[in-house]
């Protein structure tokens, strides 16, 4: 696998950031992090080979864009770049939708999320 690969994790939570920065840093990826899906929007010229991304934002005083929202803006500008999805929520309807959209997985952010992370990765990046 080569780990030099770059992922970008978009999530407005700073320890669900910092666990999967710190975590696949240290495994040998470049890692970098955003608060919200507009700035990692525009660092889509850094040529991610992944986006890690929450599916709910809320940014108080001010609209930000969803998961769903991002995804799509994400796939426009690059259609190549695979996606997994992370949230807090286990609605069926939300995950069959993404499917439908193309993200390669979806995990559920509990206490196995870095070790479902790390099974999602490794597949990605074997095959």
């Amino acid at each position: 696998m080569n780990k030099q690969k770059l992922i970008f994790v978009v999530d407005d939570d700073p320890i669900v950031n910092m666990m999967v920065a710190k975590r696949f840093t240290a495994e040998g990826f470049k890692v970098d992090t955003f608060d919200y899906g507009e700035s990692c929007i525009e660092a889509l010229d850094r040529k991610p080979d992944l986006v890690i991304l929450d599916y709910y934002f809320v940014k108080s005083n001010q609209k930000v864009m969803n998961g769903m929202e991002i995804f799509d803006k994400l796939k426009e500008a690059r259609p190549d770049i695979p996606v997994i999805m992370l949230s807090g929520q286990e609605k069926g309807e939300v995950v069959l939708e993404l499917a439908r959209k193309g993200i390669v997985d979806y995990i559920i952010k509990d206490k196995d999320l870095i070790d479902n992370l790390r099974t999602a990765i490794n597949d990605l990046f074997e095959k």
